[in-house]
């Protein structure tokens, strides 16, 4: 099997999206993660553009790697500069890691548009600066930018420049397409020309401005590319990077390229969400491989054939990269969609039982209105409870009332709810105060029940999210999604009404009863998947 050389650059050229901004902290521990699932290179910064960077080097230095070798990244030396002068090559030999990646021109119109110089004297740069670098680095990258546009425009001097690169030392030359914009069939064709062309291995550095990063990738090694750079979940400037998460899983599954060390791809699902909470950024839905939709199917049509084989609508196993399968339950749902949801739930419930045809009656009935099963598991399974007469609500409502007071214009809102429970024969009467009005009922709430329920104290509000189902002005309906934890798995619930305070309340009381039927009453074995 053929190996690939993975290079991340999340913590520079992902760094440049947009949304992220990393601290030396969460940078040291994504490095960590990237070392443990095997990486082989990971670029760290630039140690001559920024303290924060600096920083970074001098705290990984002493650092131990298990599959890591730490990258300094820069620039060629200044046009007019001697090479041992120039503060860029002071500051990469500085960061003292064994591996130092340098970026050059290899177009001409960046040559003499954007430094404003010669051909000639963008040539020297480039050897003197390689040549420079690496006699006192382990290992030295060259990163041709634009070597796509430029070879396009002039492929003599784009060859040149990689040639002047290898003489000087360059122990792999990366091919940029620095814009994003170059089409797969033409990088395809100048990879294989260039491979032909020089002697050096080759790698490749892609952008996803015209949403082809990843095939680009894919179509560079497939044409002789051993080394892919490219960040986690794409991060990246303007429209991001090429994504190693879908790269990755192509190179072992589809191109059978090893890249990882045997097993850890399965840490990829894992890999992919660290990153994006260490990032502070939302999950990608959708993300191919490791987005919670990759493997999720919703049409009865569908969900009826997996359940013979998963091969009819999926093109790898969803455990090969650590994710997993998900049924979704809404008003598409055929009775193959309720089976498969139960069993993933862990119900007992026959195969004939009429009771499924009575779930799922209801289910199209309470989408029509406007619920939402897709993102609520745990309002699912208590629907599913109910069906198999299993149903105990634990408490009861006697009533509430919420207030919403502002005072004067310049003071913040005072809410309170005013809540009244029966459990059993005993009544509880409570109040509470909150950060709005669905905090205050849900303080009240908690207030009331933790003497009989003291696991409720556990729940914690993960997210809350509103969407208008019907418009109607401020009379609008409106659903209600509540993801609440407790420290060991995560769930979610639904409520819908005109009256938002009643929507939340109904995901509000689902997410308590969920939690009580689950640590009171699941049989041994029976375990909650998450919602």
């Amino acid at each position: 099997m053929k190996t690939v050389h993975l290079y991340d650059t999340t913590l520079r050229d992902g760094t440049q999206m947009r949304e992220v901004s990393l601290s030396v902290l969460d940078k040291i521990k994504i490095a960590e993660k990237l070392d443990e699932f095997g990486i082989q290179y990971i670029e760290g910064g630039y140690p001559g553009s920024n303290p924060k960077d600096m920083e970074f080097f001098e705290r990984v230095r002493g650092m131990r790697w298990k599959n890591s070798a730490i990258c300094a990244f820069g620039m060629t030396r200044r046009v007019g500069k001697k090479v041992e002068d120039d503060a860029n090559i002071k500051a990469m030999l500085g960061a003292c890691t064994p591996v130092i990646t340098v970026v050059g021109k290899a177009w001409d119109f960046h040559v003499t548009e954007a430094l404003r110089t010669t051909l000639e004297e963008n040539l020297a740069s480039v050897f003197e600066t390689v040549e420079h670098l690496k006699r006192r680095a382990d290992k030295v990258f060259f990163d041709a930018e634009h070597f796509f546009d430029g070879y396009l425009k002039n492929p003599k001097y784009a060859l040149k420049v990689l040639s002047v690169a290898s003489e000087a030392g360059a122990d792999c030359l990366v091919l940029c397409d620095t814009n994003g914009g170059t089409i797969t069939s033409e990088i395809a064709r100048i990879v294989k020309e260039t491979k032909k062309a020089v002697g050096v291995p080759l790698g490749i550095h892609t952008h996803n401005d015209a949403e082809m990063a990843v095939a680009n990738t894919i179509a560079a090694v497939e044409n002789g590319a051993v080394q892919v750079q490219g960040t986690i979940n794409g991060y990246g400037e303007r429209c991001g990077n090429a994504n190693l998460c879908s790269i990755i899983p192509a190179l072992h599954l589809k191109l059978e390229r090893k890249a990882l060390p045997e097993g850890n791809l399965r840490k990829l699902y894992a890999v992919s969400r660290f990153v994006a909470e260490a990032s502070n950024m939302g999950q990608w839905l959708h993300q191919p491989y490791v987005g919670d939709a990759a493997f999720a199917h919703k049409g009865g049509m569908h969900v009826s054939a997996i359940r013979r084989h998963p091969l009819t609508y999926e093109h790898i196993d969803p455990e090969a990269v650590g994710n997993r399968r998900h049924v979704l339950v809404s008003d598409l749902s055929g009775r193959s969609n309720i089976l498969s949801k139960i069993q993933e739930r862990g119900l007992k419930f026959a195969s004939k039982d009429p009771n499924t045809e009575k779930i799922l009656s209801e289910i199209k009935d309470l989408e029509h209105k406007g619920y939402q099963f897709e993102g609520a598991d745990a309002s699912f399974e208590l629907l599913a409870r109910r069906a198999l007469g299993e149903d105990e609500p634990f408490f009861e409502l006697k009533g509430f009332r919420v207030i919403d007071e502002k005072r004067s214009e310049g003071e913040a809102p005072i809410a309170e709810a005013t809540i009244m429970i029966a459990v059993g024969d005993r009544v509880e009467h409570t109040a509470a105060m909150g950060n709005g009005p669905v905090n205050a009922m849900d303080n009240a709430l908690r207030k009331a029940l933790e003497k009989f329920y003291p696991e409720v104290a556990e729940v914690r509000l993960i997210d809350y999210k509103v969407r208008v189902i019907q418009q109607g002005g401020t009379g609008s309906s409106v659903r209600v999604l509540i993801h609440s934890g407790d420290g060991e798995s995560n769930w979610g619930t639904v409520g819908v009404s005109h009256n938002i305070i009643e929507a939340s309340w109904q995901a509000l009381v689902d997410s308590i009863r969920f939690k009580l039927w689950r640590t009171r009453r699941e049989q041994p074995g029976e375990k909650d998947t998450g919602g």
